[in-house]
């Protein structure tokens, strides 16, 4: 015994283990899938992230550049304008400075001025603080017979400003004066700050110039090093890395830029800057984690079911095992206990087929518990007829008698209206009165009630009931039986018809409510309901003890007959008097396929 609990314990603890190693080599693999997918999620991400980001680089430089070329335009296409070329008298100088200042309003520019070849500034659009401009750059390159640009800071203000500088040359080819073109750099800006990606343009001293993102302007770059330094010179985080073949960059200069950052460069020769552009790759991360979660998730799950599939197998490998052991023994218990299910199961049929015997002949006493009340009004809805088909008929022999073949006709006409009308009540009452169970399937509900009204009719003319009943112009199908329907809504007119039974005012108002839930509606001007929780059970009735009008049967069959059609009835005091809800389905093809 001992040996055997002893085995038993090594070998539960070399399972436990191959348990430990299973789930432990397991999740490797799982965390080594999920890196692979990140690492490959993430840079198909930045990949396509830097797709975009370099279309959006490439449209700020195309916008940058179109709109300084406006300027630069302006300087050539000015430079030989006529008025410019005579400018000897005060009055020219006046009529020229007049023209630069309207083309300069027109064009935003800060200023437009005219230099002799020495730098002198002959006349301008606006005042000019320095007017000696001969070691301008842009001067400069202008005189050597090509156009000049320069950017630069002015001293007073601060403003960014870049200029312009176009020759102008004389009939011999010699130049003859500069006219340059002051261009404010933050009015180029507005038209394009606040976009979504930070960008900015660095010149070729490596400070940024233009920007989108008013916290990099004068940041500077060291020749051969990454990243920016601020104009104070203090040390800002920041560190460049390469993930497949894109330059990252992780900084932390403030809430307008992203902490981590693809960056992408683009030279700009014309204007002899470089554009740059820094874009969250916050999205790409997402995604990556994302999918890696994704993958993790759906291996975990997969790992969870095969190890509970495991699990389950070696416990029921072991369950069958134990009642391997056990079937001998409990053979023959079973067998005996199976011995009396098999009767218990017989008895078990025998009862319920006794139960739905009893309830078919419980239906059927209801149906014919009405008609033992509906009795003396049929009696005198077929004799009434009977009599007036005599009437008729003796009427007719005498017009024939007489000659008047047309009042004769007359008279067979209505005894054949009679006759129908004896025919339709017999139908009706042959249809109601029948013992058997139809099938269920589409029944129309305005022809069940109107079989219903017509078979109490008579009951309500003679105890006058006034009933309140439009049927509908088109029909209206509902899934059941057309004979348990009809029994349905006689015993709730005729249990309307008794509890007003000591009134004076009565009337009885049916309506089809064909909304989204198929329902009829039987209302009465009673005393109302007394309980209605107990409204449905067997035997349950409010009339007097020894009361020949009925058991308190009628509402209980009532109610299982709507429920074998999958409906519902159920019954509430309404203001005046008591209301009957039966709610039904409405007939589908689909469904009845």
């Amino acid at each position: 015994m001992r040996r055997t609990l002893a085995t038993r314990r090594v070998e539960c603890k070399t399972l436990y283990m191959h348990r430990v190693w299973f789930i432990a080599g397991f999740l490797i693999a799982v965390g080594v899938l999920s890196g692979f997918v990140w690492s490959y999620g993430y840079r198909q991400a930045l990949s396509q992230l830097s797709e975009k980001a370099e279309a959006d680089l490439e449209l700020a430089a195309d916008r940058l550049s179109t709109q300084m070329q406006v300027y630069q335009e302006l300087a050539v296409l000015m430079a030989t304008h006529p008025i410019l070329q005579e400018l000897d008298q005060q009055a020219d100088k006046r009529q020229a400075q007049a023209m630069l200042l309207d083309v300069a309003d027109k064009t935003a520019a800060v200023n437009m001025m005219y230099l002799d070849q020495k730098g002198q500034v002959l006349v301008s659009a606006q005042p000019v603080s320095q007017p000696d401009m001969a070691e301008h750059p842009a001067f400069r390159r202008a005189m050597q017979g090509a156009l000049g640009s320069a950017h630069e800071v002015t001293p007073v203000g601060d403003d960014r400003i870049y200029s312009y500088a176009a020759p102008a040359f004389g009939p011999f080819g010699q130049i003859t004066g500069v006219l340059m073109v002051v261009a404010d750099v933050q009015d180029v800006e507005q038209t394009w700050r606040g976009s979504t990606e930070a960008v900015f343009f660095v010149d070729a001293e490596g400070v940024v110039f233009i920007s989108n993102r008013s916290d990099l302007l004068f940041w500077s770059r060291e020749e051969g090093e990454a990243g920016l330094t601020p104009p104070n010179g203090a040390a800002v985080d920041f560190a460049s890395t390469r993930v497949g073949g894109h330059e990252l960059w992780k900084l932390n200069w403030g809430r307008y830029l992203p902490r981590d950052a693809l960056h992408l460069t683009l030279e700009l020769p014309v204007i002899d800057m470089t554009a740059e552009v820094l874009v969250d790759v916050a999205p790409a991360l997402q995604l990556a984690r994302l999918q890696a979660a994704a993958v993790a998730a759906i291996c975990l799950a997969f790992g969870a079911m095969l190890f509970l599939a495991m699990e389950r197998r070696r416990t029921l490998a072991e369950a069958n095992a134990v009642l391997e052991s056990r079937v001998a023994k409990r053979t023959l218990d079973l067998t005996v206990a199976n011995d009396s299910l098999q009767k218990e199961v017989a008895e078990r049929q025998e009862a319920e087929a006794a139960l739905r015997r009893a309830q078919a002949d419980l239906v059927q006493a209801g149906k014919l518990s009405a008609l033992g009340q509906m009795s003396a009004g049929i009696s005198h809805e077929l004799n009434q007829p009977l009599m007036a088909i005599q009437q008729f008929a003796d009427n007719g022999t005498a017009f024939v008698e007489r000659g008047k073949p047309e009042k004769a006709g007359e008279n067979l006409g209505r005894i054949s209206e009679m006759a129908a009308r004896m025919a339709r009540i017999i139908k009706n009452l042959r249809a109601f009165a029948r013992n058997e169970s139809e099938p269920m399937g589409r029944v129309d509900l305005v022809q069940v009630l109107n079989t219903a009204v017509e078979l109490t009719e008579a009951r309500l003319n003679t105890e006058n009931v006034a009933m309140d009943w439009q049927p509908p112009n088109a029909p209206v199908y509902a899934w059941g039986g057309e004979v348990r329907l009809v029994q349905v809504f006689v015993n709730l007119i005729n249990n309307a018809a008794d509890a007003m039974s000591q009134q004076d005012e009565r009337l009885i108002q049916i309506v089809i409510n064909n909304g989204e839930r198929l329902s009829v509606t039987v209302r009465d001007i009673g005393p109302g309901i007394e309980n209605t929780e107990k409204l449905f059970e067997p035997f349950y009735t409010t009339k007097a003890v020894g009361s020949s009008e009925g058991m308190g049967l009628g509402l209980s069959i009532s109610y299982g007959l709507v429920q074998s059609f999958g409906g519902n009835i159920r019954g509430t005091n309404a203001p005046t008097g008591a209301m009957f809800t039966v709610e039904l389905e409405y007939y589908r093809e689909d469904e009845a396929a």
